[in-house]
């Protein structure tokens, strides 16, 4: 079974409804889902935001955070995820920021995909994030992501199940 069908089928399971917040990934997270049969109905939606300004204006991602730590950061991936959360009636989200292309960018290595999973509990929202470096040109680091991301989302998912705190962030 692909990782798709694989992640449709854990949303199905866990009643869960997906969104995400993409960058680097372009929406290929939400394409690949609706791939598979079905998946619709686990998919709330996918926002595709590639400025800062788009960040901040449809995430909420505070100037500050990115001014901070810059674009490609967990700290951005993590804002990412809970502003999609925020304006939506969805129970997780995944976000992803990072540097597709072959050249360092501000110092940050090409490759460098920073990521975000985040789940909506009782009146919070419990956020895990990490980077990852993945090897090969634009559009093999832009799969590799995508599919890394929705990988770990069952893994993340548990971990905030059985009350393993991630970032805590007020709704």
């Amino acid at each position: 079974m692909s990782i798709a069908a694989n992640t449709v089928q854990y949303l199905r399971d866990n009643d869960l409804v997906l969104t995400t917040a993409e960058s680097c990934t372009a929406g290929k997270i939400v394409t690949l889902l609706s791939e598979v049969e079905g998946s619709g109905n686990f998919i709330e939606c996918g926002y595709v935001v590639y400025s800062p300004q788009a960040k901040q204006r449809l995430l909420h991602v505070n100037p500050q955070t990115i001014e901070t730590f810059n674009l490609t950061s967990v700290e951005v991936a993590r804002e990412m995820a809970t502003g999609a959360l925020r304006d939506s009636p969805a129970h997780a989200a995944i976000a992803t920021t990072g540097i597709l292309g072959s050249d360092d960018v501000d110092g940050i290595p090409a490759g460098t995909i920073c990521f975000a999973w985040a789940f909506q509990t009782a009146d919070e929202f419990q956020v895990f994030s990490h980077q990852h470096r993945f090897p090969g040109g634009r559009c093999e680091v832009q799969k590799q992501a995508t599919e890394y991301a929705l990988q770990w989302l069952a893994h993340f998912h548990k971990r905030a199940q059985e009350g393993e705190k991630g970032e805590l962030c007020e709704q």
